[in-house]
């Protein structure tokens, strides 16, 4: 059941929230959306997100807004990879392409994660949890450590959540840094996919890849208390929608998008629903007289509806020409500086039209805006 919200006399000031979904290269994209609204002067009150997005939003959160840029481009160089594919990338784009993933696939990533030789004693050896994996991410810890400032990331003036599984338990946990002293341990068990990565102990639990179970992870503010309205961008890395496969790879990348897409648009549709009901509620209770109003059931009841309004801007990514099922594994420097671009290019469009000042309906309490991906 919907739990009740504070008085309207008790609501908060409008909120400006970063929806950051998790998709390993692709979340090159995130760093051109944060660019884009840096240099129109919007900061975030709030930044929620999994896996690469939990390490994004953690690289705002965690710093200061004038050094934000400086510290996600700084993150980005690192993780770039720049082997011996990367020589060879001008002269057989494609070829270098899909000799670098091999590359990263047998000897890590710089400032990433490396190969982790005790999985190599076969898949029946018991390593626990934190050590059963193809990877150590060490070396993503370390990199964070010089790139975040861990007081600001724990209670910062910007509020940061990231979701991680139990991987005991398979339940979700929301990590809040209004709720509690958000660590990087938080930020590095958001990240640990599994059997890639493994799990990261919190509490005495061992976590995983919040995108396991909520790769948009929407929901939390849509459900957060007491409700304000809220202006939500959010950055679509994958497609639910698209071309039909005709080949085994093209049905490979379709099952990719299908898995890590549709969530999300299925909690906005059912939170639409539910924020419909609230202000048709609102809406019913001012039509009383107000002798009625102060009858306790009636309160009761009138603490369900509300008249805040939130506008979801969706900010779908550009599909790049390069793109296979591997694409969230192309950390080639040319894959990244385009992702980076195109996430620029299409917050500087949504910015341009503002879709979210148009009028509304009176009823249309949340209100999704569709901004097609642009390629610079």
């Amino acid at each position: 059941m919907t739990t009740p919200i504070a008085p309207e006399s008790q609501r908060h000031p409008p909120q400006t929230v970063l929806v950051l979904q998790g998709g390993g290269a692709l979340g090159a994209y995130q760093w051109g959306v944060y660019e884009g609204l840096h240099e129109a002067g919007i900061e975030p009150d709030w930044v929620i997100g999994t896996s690469i997005g939990a390490i994004n939003a953690a690289l705002i959160a965690g710093n200061l807004p004038h050094q934000r840029l400086e510290r996600m481009e700084a993150f980005w160089e690192r993780v770039t990879h720049r082997g011996p594919s990367s020589w060879w990338a001008h002269l057989a784009p494609d070829w270098a392409r899909s000799q670098q993933k091999l590359e990263v696939v047998f000897g890590g990533l710089a400032g990433f994660f490396q190969p982790n030789w005790m999985s190599w004693g076969g898949d029946q050896r018991a390593l626990g949890s934190e050590h059963a994996a193809f990877y150590s991410t060490q070396a993503l810890r370390h990199t964070l450590e010089g790139l975040l400032d861990t007081r600001l990331l724990a209670q910062g003036p910007t509020r940061l959540t990231v979701g991680a599984v139990n991987a005991r338990t398979g339940q979700m946990r929301y990590f809040d840094n209004q709720r509690e002293a958000l660590g990087l341990d938080a930020v590095m068990a958001s990240g640990a996919l599994a059997p890639a990565f493994g799990a990261v102990r919190i509490d005495g639990e061992p976590y995983w890849d919040g995108g396991l179970y909520s790769n948009s992870p929407i929901e939390v503010v849509l459900d957060d208390q007491p409700r304000r309205d809220a202006l939500i961008f959010s950055a679509h890395l994958w497609r639910a929608e698209g071309a039909e496969p005709q080949s085994l790879a093209a049905v490979h990348e379709r099952l990719k998008d299908v898995q890590f897409a549709s969530r999300a648009d299925s909690h906005i549709e059912r939170q639409r629903q539910l924020h419909h009901l609230r202000h048709t509620i609102h809406e019913l209770m001012d039509h009383l007289p107000a002798g009625k109003r102060e009858h306790a059931t009636l309160r009761e009841h009138a603490a369900y509806g509300c008249d805040s309004v939130v506008h979801v801007v969706k900010l779908h990514a550009a599909r790049l020409p390069c793109d296979d099922v591997g694409k969230d594994g192309d950390f080639s420097p040319t894959t990244v500086k385009l992702r980076h671009q195109a996430g620029l290019a299409t917050v500087r469009a949504a910015l341009s039209s503002q879709p979210w000042r148009r009028t509304r309906k009176l009823a249309e309490g949340l209100c999704v805006h569709e901004i097609e991906p642009v390629l610079s």
